[in-house]
């Protein structure tokens, strides 16, 4: 199948203001497609032996549950490198939030477009809501309390730019993008340095310019960072107990976040210890898909 890979100028800076790379937006849809249509002369079989070739429709993208909706820009440019021009859409800002039954997006054009676009589309709608909803609970658990939640790279591999986006559109905060934007010591940097200050003072006497945080598990490793002045400590797996000893010992010093296995039903707790950010991995490597439908009615 031939796809259009011209998109409308709008589009194309609405991509771009969300922090996205357009040629890296069009290059996951492409290839989302092509796992449906992988040669140049597949069809959509069955849409073409049900649907005529001149027949119009108009697709109603309705929300089925509760949530905030991410990814609609990235499903209006599937279903525009299958239609082009020939679709006109219509839809909500990413970030909305929204109820059972609103709709969250119409496209009007050809039936058998429609209906070749629908899975893709909603596939990366329906994911990044995903995202975008789960981040919107943590925000809302956190809220008051001064804590933000965070991201992690624990990403699909390839989704971290459109996962990473959801989270934003969801209230969160991005961690580090990439191993290269900021320095993480973990545990196993600390057995290959020989402890936490030798892994830090590494760290900085490398890259003096990069941001460096480091990962405590307990409370000893923590005061020796704070004496050799990192900034930015990672306390793991702790207790809440801990956490708020961790808090006062530290007094504004550096930035504590808090990660490992944490729960939304714990997340308020955590906050309340006085760290001041939550990263949890599984806004990104379990979050349930939003559910979204897609509904074609008479244009």
């Amino acid at each position: 199948m031939r796809f259009h890979t011209r998109l409308p100028r709008r589009l194309t800076l609405e991509l771009e203001e969300a922090g996205l790379d357009v040629s890296e937006v069009v290059d996951h849809a492409l290839r989302a497609l092509q796992e449906d249509l992988p040669g140049d002369g597949d069809v959509d079989t069955t849409s073409e032996a049900t649907v005529p070739e001149d027949a119009q429709a108009v697709g109603e993208l309705n929300a089925r549950e509760s949530g905030v909706v991410a990814g609609l820009g990235v499903a209006e440019v599937a279903l525009r490198l299958v239609m082009g021009d020939a679709v006109a859409v219509e839809r909500l800002p990413d970030g909305t939030a929204v109820t059972a039954g609103d709709r969250v997006m119409t496209a009007a054009g050809p039936t058998r477009g429609l209906l070749t676009a629908e899975r893709t589309a909603l596939n990366f709608a329906s994911h990044l809501s995903g995202i975008a909803t789960a981040t919107a609970r943590w925000v809302a658990a956190l809220e008051g309390t001064g804590a933000r939640v965070l991201d992690t790279r624990k990403t699909l591999p390839g989704m971290r730019a459109l996962q990473k986006y959801a989270v934003r559109c969801g209230g969160g905060l991005n961690h580090r993008f990439s191993l290269a934007d900021m320095a993480m010591v973990k545990d196993n940097h600390v057995v290959a340095a020989g402890g936490v200050v030798p892994a830090y003072e590494a760290v900085r006497k490398h890259h003096p310019d990069l941001p460096v945080e480091v990962e405590v598990t307990d409370l000893d490793q923590l005061r020796e960072l704070l004496a050799a002045g990192c900034d930015r400590i990672l306390l793991d797996n702790m207790s809440s107990a801990v956490m708020a000893e961790a808090v006062r010992i530290t007094a504004g010093r550096a930035t504590l976040e808090a990660s490992g296995g944490l729960t939304l039903e714990r997340a308020r707790e955590v906050a309340e210890t006085g760290v001041d950010l939550i990263s949890v991995g599984a806004l990104t490597h379990s979050v349930t898909v939003f559910d979204l439908g897609l509904d074609l009615v008479e244009p």
